[in-house]
């Protein structure tokens, strides 16, 4: 359910790109995702820190590209928020204390090397979106960046995703066989 919620801002700026324009699709992406957060407040009392993060370069880029109607301010929006992660991770691993193990650690028991090779894994898979995203938001037209950004990032996340989870499998500690 809350993968679904997450999706709704995105699905909300396509529609509204594809039926009216870049500006009214980027004040719905605002608007979606400060629903879309206090929906998760009301149903989880939680908010994740990406979430928060998300919204506030939502709400700044967003704000930015309808204010001075300048549509590069959205595109890099998308770039700023890969490198954010992208940093984090990378501090994270600098400081022998890998975020992803943290995310995950609760309920996965991985050695501390597969939890080092995968952090550095999301950090590379960021910066490769953040210079995809460069490049195909300032060398291709609008229309073309807009479906990377719905479904070339989606694609490609949940593609991550699952060889992470592969690697993640291959990795977990087995089960001794019961007779």
């Amino acid at each position: 359910m809350k993968q679904l919620i997450d999706f709704i801002p995105l699905v909300v700026f396509f529609i509204l790109y594809k039926t009216h324009d870049i500006y009214v699709a980027t004040g719905a992406l605002i608007a979606a995702t400060a629903v879309q957060m206090a929906v998760t407040w009301v149903l989880y009392k939680t908010v994740e820190k990406m979430q928060v993060i998300t919204f506030l370069m939502v709400a700044v880029f967003g704000g930015l590209t309808i204010f001075f109607h300048d549509e590069n301010f959205i595109k890099w929006k998308v770039t700023i928020v890969y490198g954010i992660f992208a940093l984090g991770l990378a501090i994270s691993q600098m400081l022998g204390k890998p975020l992803i193990k943290g995310v995950l650690s609760k309920d996965i028991t991985l050695p501390e090397f597969a939890w080092k090779r995968i952090n550095a894994a999301w950090v590379i898979f960021f910066i490769v979106c953040a210079v995809l995203n460069v490049y195909i938001a300032f060398r291709l037209p609008l229309d073309v960046w807009v479906n990377f950004k719905v479904f070339g990032l989606l694609a490609l996340t949940l593609i991550f995703t699952l060889a992470t989870g592969g690697y993640i499998y291959h990795h977990m500690p087995k089960e001794p066989d019961s007779e």
